[in-house]
């Protein structure tokens, strides 16, 4: 991709699944990668792995608390310099049919989901303003557009991402900043394994994910990667408050 090399990039929930292939990538174009997760030994043993730490480095954060991503935002941009590109996709997900849950649950989800990606904005962007110029990509999901059984809290902060990123980028544009969505669909990672259970009903979950999805398999994290990447490039400068869909054709909403 044309502008990922030595931009510095900030990765949330960088160190599994779709996190995890994101900071590899972007490691692989030749970006200064920092990875966040509150996983901090895996974020530190990821960025030994993928370069020395002049270049990629791991930082234990969570970022449903405003003050420690003010905080490790500064040590970033200390460390690395200025952040160029901002990948919120760290989040989680506690499936039950929406009136079998209780309010803890929900405010849990709410504060990774949403709050997480609103503490991060609110830190990165006051720098990227004054600078005037930079990319923002939101790791939202299908179950955000279109709804989701047994995920009802869980969509309804995918579908808050959409519209706050389709918000900011209308206030950004003057800054010369784009903020875009990128949307998977049912993906293989310890997020799905979570959702669909263990054993057999895992397996049989798993299956009609598979036969609901036109190109006929599953996600892989490594099919999300070239549409983030591209959302981060200079080939995608004149892109800004759009939702791209990266789910086998699983849904084609318009």
């Amino acid at each position: 991709m044309r502008g990922l090399k030595d931009k510095v990039v900030v990765v949330t929930g960088g160190a599994r699944g779709i996190g995890n292939a994101l900071s590899r990538r972007f490691a692989a174009e030749g970006a200064k990668v920092a990875i966040f997760d509150v996983l901090e030994s895996e974020a530190q043993s990821l960025a030994s792995e993928l370069s020395d730490a002049t270049h990629v480095r791991g930082y234990g954060i969570d970022i449903t608390d405003l003050s420690v991503v003010r905080s490790s935002i500064a040590q970033v941009e200390a460390e690395l310099g200025p952040i160029d590109v901002l990948v919120n996709n760290a989040g989680r997900n506690r499936p039950g049919n929406f009136v079998d849950t209780d309010p803890e649950n929900w405010q849990l989800m709410i504060a990774s989901n949403f709050v997480g990606p609103l503490n991060m904005h609110h830190a990165v962007l006051q720098n990227m303003t004054r600078r005037g110029q930079g990319r923002v990509v939101n790791i939202s999901s299908d179950a955000g557009r279109v709804g989701s059984p047994n995920e009802a809290v869980y969509s309804g902060c995918k579908g808050a991402i959409i519209a706050f990123s389709k918000t900011m980028a209308r206030e950004l544009a003057r800054s010369k900043i784009t903020v875009n969505v990128v949307c998977p669909g049912p993906t293989e990672t310890q997020l799905f394994r979570d959702v669909a259970g263990d054993g057999e009903r895992g397996e049989q979950f798993r299956k009609a994910a598979v036969q609901r999805t036109p190109l006929g398999r599953m996600g892989q994290p490594e099919d999300v990667v070239g549409a983030v990447c591209f959302l981060a490039s200079d080939d995608a400068a004149f892109i800004t408050g759009q939702v791209l869909s990266v789910s086998g054709g699983l849904t084609m909403a318009g």
